[in-house]
């Protein structure tokens, strides 16, 4: 009995000694490091293998998505999946449509923001849709469409200074420049300096009345041409195509290096050079486009060019090319517009030339 009793308590001290042993290990500060670590690196494993297991699923999905952007399969309902089931934000479906605009595919920036008025609800996003709808539509040359869009926004937004800006353009490109510049009056009730576009549009609507005689509109015109030199182009151009004598009669009042595109294509016998003499600037110019045997050198290196090779005898075939540089925006264009193209501010186009093979005859006029 007592072997049996010296037996048990044996395995008990034994079972107790190996318990401790593990307590002893556990209670080690560098098992306890190991133990962690381990743990780190198990999670960390499984994370990053799920993430690659999640990326490669969304990438079939957005294959599958952007194959049928590709082929132009995109249907209408998609996009309000997009928006609705898959939670899309709403500024990224935006963003989808303005990757078609940067494209030039109107049509389905167009479709896009339709689809979206259909299924918004929230009036400050309601009225973001309908003002990128109208300037996509802009864009486009629907101006028609356009302006029942922008009509639509004044409707509960009254005082909304883009959609009034966009009408006035609208109404501008239509010729309707008297509804043009009504809108210029209440664009002014909203602390918007409307001073320029009042001369501006006052001028285009004296130049488009075809009841009044050429010389009544150059009277009128050059009334507002002494208060507003900004208007210098547009009454210079009107006056070297209806109103010549004019025009040279009155050539000390004019600066005509900021329109030199205009004087360089003018035809021979268009010029009267008599004026042309008291005028430094078309001296230059006329002695580079070889009207006159006047001067050896120039101050611009252009003209000074031109010169040298007019008076060369063998003469090569070069001439001015012009483009036109905003000085607002900075965007530059190959044919002069009274607005800027990209930032439709007014007469802001600078005139900019450079040498180049020459493609006209010596007599031709671009009028």
């Amino acid at each position: 009995m007592k072997f049996y009793v010296n037996m048990d308590i044996l395995c008990l001290m034994n079972g107790r000694f190996y318990l401790d042993n593990i307590a002893l290990e556990y209670r080690d500060p560098l098992f306890g490091i190991i133990l962690i670590v381990a743990l780190v690196f198990v999670i960390s494993l499984f994370t990053y293998y799920y993430s690659i297991y999640k990326e490669r699923n969304a990438r079939k999905d957005y294959r599958k998505l952007s194959l049928r952007f590709e082929l132009g399969k995109l249907k209408e309902e998609d996009y309000v999946h997009l928006y609705k089931t898959y939670n899309l934000p709403f500024d990224s479906i935006l963003l989808l449509a303005s990757s078609f605009l940067h494209k030039g595919d109107y049509n389905k920036a167009i479709s896009v923001y339709l689809t979206l008025l259909e299924h918004v609800n929230d009036r400050v996003k309601k009225e973001e849709l309908l003002e990128l709808l109208g300037t996509t539509y802009f864009k486009g040359g629907f101006l028609q469409r356009s302006k029942e869009v922008f009509l639509r926004i004044l409707k509960f937004s009254a005082r909304n200074k883009n959609a009034l800006l966009y009408l006035l353009l609208i109404n501008e490109k239509l010729k309707d420049f008297k509804k043009a510049k009504e809108i210029t009056f209440s664009l002014e009730e909203l602390n918007k300096d409307m001073s320029t576009d009042k001369v501006y549009l006052d001028s285009l609507i004296i130049l488009n009345d075809s009841v009044i005689s050429y010389e009544k509109r150059t009277e009128l015109l050059y009334e507002i041409f002494k208060e507003n030199k900004i208007i210098e182009r547009i009454f210079a151009t009107f006056l070297i195509q209806f109103n010549k004598p004019f025009f040279w009669e009155h050539i000390s009042e004019f600066n005509c290096s900021k329109y030199m595109d205009v004087m360089w294509y003018l035809n021979f016998d268009d010029i009267n050079f008599d004026k042309v003499l008291q005028n430094n600037f078309l001296v230059e110019l006329y002695n580079a486009k070889g009207y006159l045997d006047t001067l050896k050198h120039s101050s611009d290196f252009d003209f000074d060019i031109l010169i040298l090779i007019n008076t060369h005898e063998h003469k090569i075939k070069a001439s001015l090319d012009f483009e036109f540089v905003c000085t607002i925006c900075k965007h530059s264009y190959p044919i002069f517009d009274t607005r800027c193209p990209h930032c439709h501010n007014i007469l802001t186009l600078d005139v900019k030339h450079r040498l180049t093979k020459s493609f006209y005859t010596s007599n031709q006029s671009l009028q």
